[in-house]
């Protein structure tokens, strides 16, 4: 696998400056997946569903030419504050997981040209989605740190 590619995997995967998606989940427990400490606009679980929407949106587009993207910005982020139910949360995580390792395989792929436009994009390329995917990431996985701290749920 080339450089940049490898590059990319780093980012995606998280870690070294960023932290990780796995750590940044682990361990909330249920009773403060739906509250926002004062002074922060969303709570654990908004932030977890708009990753995961975000994230799914742009390996759908990446992947898909007939792929139609959530209405913006509302189509992004869960209508709630809280987990629709108890299962709600760990299947979130693992949707988020199944598409980020989908994504990583088609950076990973060498027949994907990772710098030619997508033909139904506006000039848009693979390179571009996957910064796109770790910057997000990393930008939203700080946040649900800061929630975490905030609300006393975060364990170093």
């Amino acid at each position: 696998m080339n450089n940049v590619r490898e590059h990319l995997l780093w980012l995606l995967r998280g870690g070294h400056a960023h932290i990780g998606f796995d750590q940044a989940v682990a361990d909330l427990p249920v009773n403060f997946q739906g509250c926002a400490p004062a002074g922060f606009p969303h709570t654990p679980w908004r932030l977890l569903e708009h990753l995961r929407i975000a994230q799914w949106d742009i390996l759908e587009f990446s992947r898909n030419p007939a792929h139609v993207s959530p209405e913006f910005p509302g189509g992004y982020w869960p209508a709630g504050d809280a987990p629709p139910d108890e299962e709600a949360w760990d299947l979130s995580v693992a949707r988020f997981q199944s598409d980020a390792d989908e994504f990583q395989a088609l950076v990973t792929d060498t027949q994907q040209d990772l710098c030619a436009p997508f033909p139904w994009g506006d000039g848009q390329t693979l390179l571009r989605e996957a910064l796109l995917v770790a910057d997000h990431n990393a930008y939203h996985l700080g946040q649900l740190v800061m929630v975490r701290r905030a609300l006393g749920a975060w364990v170093e």
